[in-house]
């Protein structure tokens, strides 16, 4: 079997923390993941020095890549202990950050990040959500949540906005604030301290993932996030469209910069095909055949997934309740796949890469 990170991290889910039962990829505890021939290196990173169980863990790492890859796979497997002050950085109660971007509006983008959060819940994650979006926000609509009014919580002496929560969703939006009907006629500055207080003013708990819907483009909102919290990655949506092509390879140009350099997860193709429900094994190329999935091979980039054009997808997010609610249908089976491709690959990302950083960028 050929060695892969893919491979590997799946032959280590087995490897399970006696402490408390959970397998060391979901602890994140695999870092610096690199893969030569049938050698594989990482290190195992615990939380405390000292750890009791490290040696059996370790030992057991070597026996479940044996069993997978053969005797003859090379293991380098070193042990340390975390050295990250998590005090210091923002939301350390979060594990993942997540950023939905696209380069134009109109992709479908909210529609994603909604059916992602909902089916990454369905598998039991905690989930947060951020409509970053001020100027148009639309996540308390495709919640059925435009009457929904955050509460205050004191916390340690400060007031903390509580989430709403739906579907297994905690969610923030600054269209629990302000008149559907209004227009947000705000400058630059205004609309990134609203993110901003989103962000630290939210009573977020611990969360397995944090997803970001950003607004289209790339602008002041795109850099006050990675100036704010460290993106863990991004996920870019298109639609297999040429115009909506050339937009995205800006934005994943923005993010993979040396300025920003937070790493792209993946593509999704959003509207890939139209499907009538009553034909679902017809499909009709109506914004170009695979377009992302080209781009993607072109650039090295995983596509995540591809979302066909369906009626009832368009339903779910205008009625309030998102297709990835019922997890049996097919639509709904389609977005599971989505959340589950996402979650591996942050975890690819998570133990091959450092932790990003808070962007710097000099004025």
């Amino acid at each position: 079997m050929a060695v892969t990170a893919t491979a590997v991290l799946e032959a280590l889910r087995k490897v399970i923390n006696p402490d408390n039962e959970k397998d060391i990829i979901s602890l994140n505890w695999v870092r610096d993941l690199a893969i030569d021939g049938d050698r594989i290196s990482f290190s195992l990173v615990f939380p405390k020095s000292g750890n009791p169980f490290a040696g059996s863990i370790r030992k057991n790492c070597q026996q479940v890549l044996a069993a997978r890859f053969g005797q003859s796979v090379k293991t380098d497997i070193s042990v340390r202990a975390d050295q990250v002050v998590h005090k210091e950085r923002p939301m350390p109660e979060v594990k993942n950050i997540v950023a939905i971007a696209s380069g134009k509006g109109g992709v479908g983008k909210s529609t994603i990040a909604v059916n992602l959060a909902v089916s990454l819940a369905r598998l039991g994650y905690s989930v947060g959500l951020i409509d970053a979006d001020v100027y148009g926000p639309s996540i308390p609509k495709m919640f059925d949540l435009e009457s929904a009014k955050p509460v205050l919580k004191p916390v340690e002496g400060k007031d903390r906005i509580v989430p709403v929560e739906k579907h297994g969703v905690k969610m923030l939006s600054i269209g629990f604030f302000v008149d559907g009907k209004d227009a947000l006629v705000w400058r630059g500055p205004m609309a990134t301290s609203a993110l901003k207080q989103l962000i630290h003013d939210g009573y977020w708990g611990n969360l397995d993932y944090l997803l970001i819907d950003l607004p289209p483009g790339t602008g002041d909102i795109h850099l006050t996030l990675v100036q704010t919290l460290p993106v863990t990655g991004v996920i870019i949506v298109s639609t297999p469209q040429p115009v909506a092509l050339a937009d995205a390879v800006k934005g994943i140009s923005m993010f993979t910069g040396k300025s920003v350099a937070v790493p792209v997860l993946g593509l999704v193709e959003n509207m890939a095909w139209f499907t009538p429900e009553e034909l679902p094994e017809n499909r009709y190329y109506i914004f170009g055949k695979e377009g992302c999935k080209k781009l993607a091979a072109d650039m090295n980039i995983p596509l995540l997934g591809q979302i066909p054009l369906i009626q009832g997808i368009r339903e779910g997010g205008d009625s309030g309740l998102p297709v990835a609610v019922d997890s049996q249908s097919l639509t709904g089976q389609t977005f599971m796949d989505l959340a589950r491709e996402t979650i591996r690959q942050v975890e690819i990302r998570n133990a091959s890469a450092n932790p990003t950083q808070i962007v710097r960028i000099n004025k």
